[in-house]
């Protein structure tokens, strides 16, 4: 595989039951087929600024938002493969480029340790990522078991099938086992159909007999709304009760005096 890519293609997003996966998976078969990775446990880890900066924008739904991430298709060690990427969204396109390194080498140039071992075009934009968003870090790990097909016919559509996503903001390791908070609605698994034009006309027929429509799922972006807004929210709150049990304890006379000269 080349150690650099590009994608640019549509991607969209379905909440599944699973009696709907099952019965699209019989209407794939005589059109697609596993891709490379097939199933897979797929690791994640999506860096941010201290104040999540990245993820806050996309969750305003911008016309231009892009993610940093560092990618797994299995339990990594030091030297095995991994995958830088940038992903980039703007008027309904994603653009994604990405690139294969050593687990130990992709940490390392992510957190300003060394230089990127491989030149290209690739390198330089997320070289300027990390020069343009200063002192990004680990923000959240996140997992999930997949299913990846790809069309005999169209090889440019593809069908993803997500479940048991889980994410956890501690332990961010691609060598650790996956763990965590799950995000998705019980019994319900997450589809992505991906293409760089229409899709083919048997699943138009079907999303459309079983009133399936598209539907917005960041997984990063549900990761911060479930878990890190309300535990930062949490920490402000605790702070400020701090603040306001020292307060009543200065002496009355004491508190005049600190507004007299403020």
């Amino acid at each position: 595989m080349a150690y650099q890519s590009v994608f640019k293609r549509f991607e969209k997003k379905y909440l599944l039951t699973l009696e709907q996966k099952e019965k699209l998976m019989k209407k794939m078969a005589g059109h697609m087929k596993l891709d490379e990775y097939g199933q897979s446990t797929i690791r994640n880890i999506y860096f941010d600024t201290d104040d999540y900066l990245l993820i806050r924008r996309s969750i305003d739904k911008p016309s231009y938002k892009e993610k940093l991430r560092i990618r797994s298709y299995k339990k990594a060690t030091p030297d095995s493969e991994t995958f830088v990427e940038i992903k980039k969204k703007f008027d309904k396109i994603v653009y994604k480029r990405r690139i294969s390194l050593p687990e130990k080498e992709a940490m390392n140039w992510i957190a300003g340790k060394r230089e990127c071992s491989k030149e290209g075009q690739i390198t330089n934009e997320i070289n300027y990522f990390l020069k343009h968003y200063k002192g990004l870090k680990p923000a959240v790990f996140l997992s999930y078991d997949r299913e990846a097909y790809y069309c005999e016919e169209r090889k440019d559509f593809r069908v993803t099938f997500d479940r048991n996503i889980l994410a956890r903001t501690e332990n961010i390791s691609l060598q650790e086992d996956p763990y965590g908070t799950s995000l998705l609605p019980e019994g319900k698994v997450l589809m992505e159909l991906k293409c760089a034009g229409g899709y083919p006309m048997w699943m138009v027929k079907f999303l459309s007999e079983n009133k399936i429509y598209k539907t917005s799922f960041s997984k990063y972006g549900t990761a911060y709304q479930t878990m890190i807004w309300p535990e930062k929210q949490k920490n402000l709150q605790a702070v400020r009760r701090q603040e306001s049990v020292r307060s009543r304890r200065i002496p009355a006379r004491a508190r005049v005096a600190v507004l007299q000269h403020a």
